[in-house]
């Protein structure tokens, strides 16, 4: 069996990100990837202005730790104050400009205002509770480089230098369908064998959190001829083709001969607990058409095809979306506040949650079928092979909040 790096690694490493670029309002880039470095075209700040509410003084004039100056302006943000002359101080607000000659700012909780003068209790050092000029950004560096998956800081932050489009890869075009002649819809009657297609669900609501434009092919049923038609009508228009059950050897699953009829396949069996089978390849596109659509198989047993597509299928998608940052998952150190006696031979992912005191606590029913371990925690145990969990040990945990966007 493949070890989880092995599979990741094997992945990335296949993976292209898509042609096409296109402009959009910088409002609308949240999740979008850069195609460009983008560079600033000024500093922030553009000039040396207050971080505080407070007056704007020369430091010299307030040496004594009680001086009484008179107050000579008044600087909203937005202003643009006079010269400041020796002896006198400037009211001064968050944001507003520094006037020529003050060197420092005095916080309003040090001072005591007195009709048209101020107390200056406080013996400021030149420069404090002032920003200097492109302190933050300089004009003509890489704010943000090609590559960059846009969150709201990296929003914020192009906004901040006036961009107001930003040049993005194309959104990635994604097929998706669910093989079980036993599965049924919600508000359908189940007959007699049949599930609730919960995977539907499930691996739409994370297509939709990394931005993809999505087919829903829906249930297809278990048969080759009608896998082989569902594979040639998605590969013609989608980048990446998923599907969730059918990946196992039974005379009822026929990904593997459609796939391997329509392109090719690789059948892996992976090192890891749930999970185990997936299916990793490619769907010819029909002639005349250019290329091949990539094509994933996720095991069917719900909590499987959902941990499976956060390990595998997440990274593999933000490669594809032209993310050149890190992809694989990130784990922090955290205490065990329980024990894991039995030790599995695969690379377990066990679902826990955050307690109050620090630690974390297991969903006792770590089953591939229980989907309420998914809802119940707040992310993942990656527990090496063959290790077992002592209460106190430390362990690695992945939160979900860091894998579901």
């Amino acid at each position: 069996m493949l070890t989880v790096r092995e599979a990741l690694d094997f992945l990335l490493a296949a993976a292209r990100p898509v042609d096409g670029v296109e402009t959009v309002d910088t409002l609308e880039a949240n999740g979008r990837v850069l195609a460009e470095d983008q560079v600033s075209l000024l500093d922030v700040p553009s000039a040396d202005n207050t971080q505080m509410d407070g007056y704007a003084v020369r430091a010299a004039d307030c040496a004594s730790g009680a001086a009484r100056l008179r107050v000579a302006q008044r600087i909203p943000a937005g202003s643009v104050g006079q010269p400041l002359e020796p002896g006198t101080a400037a009211r001064i607000f968050t944001g507003a400009l520094i006037p020529p000659g003050a060197d420092a700012v005095v916080m309003q909780e040090q001072c005591e205002a007195d009709g048209d003068h101020v107390t200056v209790r406080h013996a400021p050092k030149e420069g404090e509770w002032i920003r200097r000029a492109g302190e933050d950004v300089r004009a003509g560096s890489v704010i943000l480089p090609a590559g960059t998956r846009l969150r709201a800081q990296e929003l914020g932050l192009a906004a901040s230098v006036g961009l107001a489009t930003l040049p993005v890869r194309r959104r990635l075009r994604v097929a998706v369908f669910f093989t079980g002649d036993e599965l049924a819809m919600p508000g359908e009657p189940l007959k007699p064998g049949a599930i609730y297609n919960s995977n539907r669900f499930a691996l739409r609501g994370l297509l939709e959190n990394f931005g993809c434009t999505f087919t829903d092919y829906g249930i297809v049923p278990d048969s080759l001829q009608a896998t082989r038609d569902t594979l040639r009508a998605a590969a013609r228009e989608h980048d990446l083709i998923i599907t969730s059950g059918g990946v196992s050897v039974g005379e009822e699953d026929h990904i593997k001969p459609a796939v391997e009829a329509e392109g090719r396949l690789n059948m892996w069996q992976i090192a890891v607990k749930p999970g185990k089978p997936l299916a990793f390849g490619a769907v010819r596109r029909a002639e005349g058409s250019d290329g091949e659509a990539f094509f994933i198989g996720l095991p069917g047993n719900p909590v499987s095809s959902f941990i499976t597509f956060l390990l595998f299928v997440r990274p593999f998608l933000l490669r594809l979306q032209g993310m050149t940052g890190a992809v694989a998952p990130r784990t922090i150190a955290m205490r065990a506040d329980f024990d894991w006696p039995k030790a599995d031979r695969r690379n377990e992912f066990l679902r826990a949650r955050m307690n109050e005191a620090g630690g974390l606590e297991l969903f006792p029913n770590q089953g591939s079928g229980v989907l309420t371990s998914t809802a119940w925690a707040d992310g993942l145990i990656d527990n090496p092979p063959g290790q077992s969990i002592a209460r106190g040990d430390t362990v690695r945990f992945i939160p979900f909040a860091s894998l579901q966007y």
